[in-house]
């Protein structure tokens, strides 16, 4: 393409500008060079002197900023992802995160309980419901975990505002995480964050009281988040064996969150050959009710075949991608990765989503994962309720009405109109 510089002083002709979007080091002028080697002075000086030969100029054009940094290439520019634990069951899942290593996303814990605070491992810690519960706990009360989040209305949307993505773990059936982290939720949400819930519910065994107060508070998280993700305590029963110590019996499940963060966080900031950047994820994932995350890795002769199957089914979760309608998948291998693997993994991924599903996929090249293929799913646009008999196991006596939880009369959202707009 030719193009007349519109500079009054000088007249410049460039003969030929090849845009390439191969190019992933020195910015947008980073893969610049004179092939006049007559010339001594570099191209980027090109419009300060009249060139009389032919200059060709490679331009990389990207959307992402994070394709174009290099040498030069300015500040990269990341998706802020945070991960907050809600309660005591929600600041577990986060030390179990911390204490794996999990990088690239920063670490909160929420609680009533000052003494919980106090061994949490998260790097940011909010003591909330100062005055209402004076650092004691909720006592399994949602009522009060939820008037502890609305007295702590100002600190949460200060440590939530200005973030890409938040992740909110909380255990449903007791008084903080069912109480605050629907709050929490609503509060992230309406700051303009994608809200992913990854809530658990209750043991059968824990009684009928903790299962109401869990299914109201999965009622009001799923209207205050765009993704949210249950896992039934139960299924570590069916999972587990018999003599699996309790200890590890909980991590398997805290494992599924973790899986699923560091995934979504790997999906996001590492560039690939096939690049899926936050857009794609967000796409998928905003306002979509409930999802799966689906992590599988495997080696040996049908590695990637092995390792579709098991992210595209999650037992945890009692689901699988089965008639999802919104996929986002990432297939991670080292350098001995082929085209035939990436395509085995992309057959089984379509064959068992929905025909119209909106389908994204990614591949990236990690040296850590030679002889290794690695795929993370993320699976949206199910519809599934959470009806209180599911849960309980037993089907309600003749007679007796389906429990519907009752509005909550929180007014924990109503200041952010105002408020967040000081925040930012």
């Amino acid at each position: 393409a030719r193009m007349k510089s519109a500079m009054s002083t000088h007249k410049t002709r460039v003969m030929m500008m090849q845009t390439s979007s191969s190019v992933k080091q020195g910015g947008l002028m980073g893969g610049c060079r004179n092939v006049n080697r007559r010339s001594n002075f570099p191209c980027s000086m090109a419009a300060k002197r009249q060139i009389r030969r032919p200059h060709i100029v490679y331009v990389a054009a990207n959307a992402e900023v994070s394709n174009l940094m290099g040498n030069g290439g300015g500040k990269r520019q990341r998706a802020k992802i945070k991960v907050i634990g809600v309660g005591g069951g929600g600041g577990n899942a986060v030390n179990r995160m911390v204490s794996s290593g999990l990088k690239g996303v920063e670490f909160w814990a929420m609680n009533t309980d000052i003494q919980a605070l106090e061994q949490s491992k998260a790097e940011k810690k909010l003591q909330i419901g100062q005055e209402i519960t004076r650092g004691l706990g909720t006592g399994g009360v949602a009522d009060l975990g939820e008037q502890a989040a609305d007295e702590s209305q100002d600190q949460i949307a200060s440590a939530l505002v200005d973030t890409d993505m938040v992740f909110i773990t909380a255990g449903m059936g007791g008084g903080t995480g069912s109480g605050a982290a629907p709050i929490v939720s609503g509060i992230a949400k309406s700051a303009g964050s994608l809200t992913v819930g990854v809530v658990t519910f209750p043991f059968t065994f824990e009684g009928k009281r903790r299962s109401q107060q869990a299914v109201e508070a999965i009622s009001q998280m799923r209207n205050n988040v765009d993704t949210l993700i249950v896992i039934p305590n139960d299924r570590l029963l069916d999972i587990v064996g018999e003599n699996t110590p309790l200890q590890e019996a909980f991590l398997l499940a805290d494992d599924v969150l973790r899986q699923g963060v560091q995934g979504i966080a790997d999906i996001i900031t590492i560039p690939g050959l096939v690049n899926v950047d936050f857009a794609d994820v967000k796409t998928v994932m905003t306002n979509s009710g409930t999802a799966m995350l689906g992590v599988g890795s495997a080696s040996g002769k049908n590695r990637a075949e092995d390792a579709a199957q098991q992210a595209a089914s999650a037992p945890l979760l009692e689901r699988s991608i089965e008639r999802a309608t919104g996929i986002v998948y990432n297939i991670t291998g080292g350098s001995d990765l082929t085209l035939s693997e990436v395509n085995a993994v992309s057959e089984v991924v379509t064959s068992l989503a929905d025909p119209s599903a909106n389908v994204i996929f990614g591949t990236c090249i990690n040296d850590q994962y030679e002889g290794e293929v690695r795929v993370t799913i993320i699976a949206t646009g199910f519809t599934q309720n959470y009806p209180l008999e599911s849960y309980l196991g037993t089907a309600l006596p003749e007679g007796e009405e389906p429990y519907s939880p009752a509005p909550r009369r929180s007014e924990g959202l109503s200041f952010l109109t105002e408020r967040l707009g000081r925040l930012r």
